[in-house]
């Protein structure tokens, strides 16, 4: 184990990949330019040359397309956005082609298409570079996504992602390019599809994705100096999303608050509350409560993002509401009101 960069965990996965398969390629708009990816994918075109590593016109919807049919002919792309926002130009490629080509051919055709998209929030970039769209690509059935939050499963699910052998969105950050953990040297794969659990609790649950993951363990802290004892989920994946970690923590605490760093309307976080209300409603001793953005475009200024975006004193605050709904014991579960109009008849 070393300690790894998010940044330097991803552009270790990538060289792992390149050079244990000769499938895997890299095609993206500014591949060779640490203008675009960071250190994600530094010097790769250096070590695997430019026939690997391809810098593509600005064209979202040709090179995502392109890729999808050379992992149709057998092999392993990864397609690089730069920004997630601009991706939205690739939608039918990714959608009507990668997400349902294998179902449309009974299984006989296989779509292993890695789509990376990067979200760039802050910085006074405004609405059209700042949105994180995730909520959008998880409604699509045919298309896994995943979110890692710590260096470890950056390089983990990129591998596990690649190998999977269906189309798979990867969504990273980059607010946590420089956030850092233990990585393995060796290649290794994180499980699609399989939550984390970064600190186990019994008095509320946090589920959180990518950024909001680290918000969430800052927020468990401040809570667990308040005499608050929080459990933190760190999904990884939200399609498919770790259904049976999550009910096993809200059945155990009783109390739930999710944190997503996108709008809050139909959004990630509110597929987890609805999953939970439906299949968990008799545990629930207070009501869900959404971290999320507001619905508003991002804006362009630093005043109104220190409005805009939410972190952990907005999780502490979240959670403080849940628990003195609890404390009045709030009749959500089924059992409550049984009881109550057994009582009243």
């Amino acid at each position: 184990m070393r300690l790894l960069t998010y940044a330097q965990a991803m552009r270790e996965a990538f060289a792992q990949l390149l050079a244990s398969d000769s499938r895997v390629f890299v095609i993206g708009q500014g591949v060779w330019s640490p203008w675009y990816a960071g250190t994600s994918l530094k010097d790769l075109d250096k070590e695997f040359g430019r026939g690997r590593i391809i810098d593509s016109p600005v064209s979202e919807n040709a090179t995502t397309a392109a890729a999808i049919g050379a992992a149709m002919a057998g092999m392993r792309p990864i397609v690089f956005h730069p920004r997630m926002d601009f991706m939205l130009l690739a939608v039918d490629a990714i959608v009507n082609q990668a997400a349902n080509w294998s179902y449309i051919f009974a299984g006989q055709v296989q779509v292993p298409v890695v789509i990376r998209a990067s979200i760039n929030r802050g910085g006074e970039q405004g609405a059209q570079h700042s949105q994180a769209l995730q909520a959008l690509f998880m409604h699509v059935p045919g298309l896994k996504v995943v979110m890692p939050a710590t260096a470890f499963d950056a390089k983990g699910l990129l591998v596990a992602a690649v190998r999977d052998g269906n189309p798979v969105m990867y969504i990273d950050d980059r607010w946590l390019y420089d956030e850092a953990s233990d990585v393995p040297e060796e290649i290794y794969e994180v499980p699609i599809g399989q939550a984390a659990v970064p600190r186990a609790g019994s008095d509320v649950s946090i589920v959180a994705t990518s950024y909001m993951v680290a918000q969430a363990i800052a927020a468990s802290k401040e809570l667990e100096r308040r005499g608050v004892d929080a459990e933190v989920i760190d999904l990884r994946s939200i399609s498919p999303w770790d259904q049976d970690s999550v009910l096993c923590s809200v059945r155990k605490t009783g109390c739930l608050v999710v944190a997503d760093a996108a709008w809050k309307t139909c959004g990630v976080a509110a597929e987890i509350a609805a999953s939970v209300a439906e299949l968990a409603f008799d545990d629930l001793h207070a009501p869900i409560i959404r971290v999320c953005l507001p619905d508003a475009p991002a804006p362009s200024s630093v005043p109104l993002e220190r409005a805009y975006y939410k972190g952990a004193k907005d999780i502490v605050q979240a959670v403080e509401r849940v628990l003195e709904q609890k404390e009045k014991a709030w009749p959500i579960g089924s059992r409550s009101l049984i009881q109550k109009r057994t009582t009243a008849d």
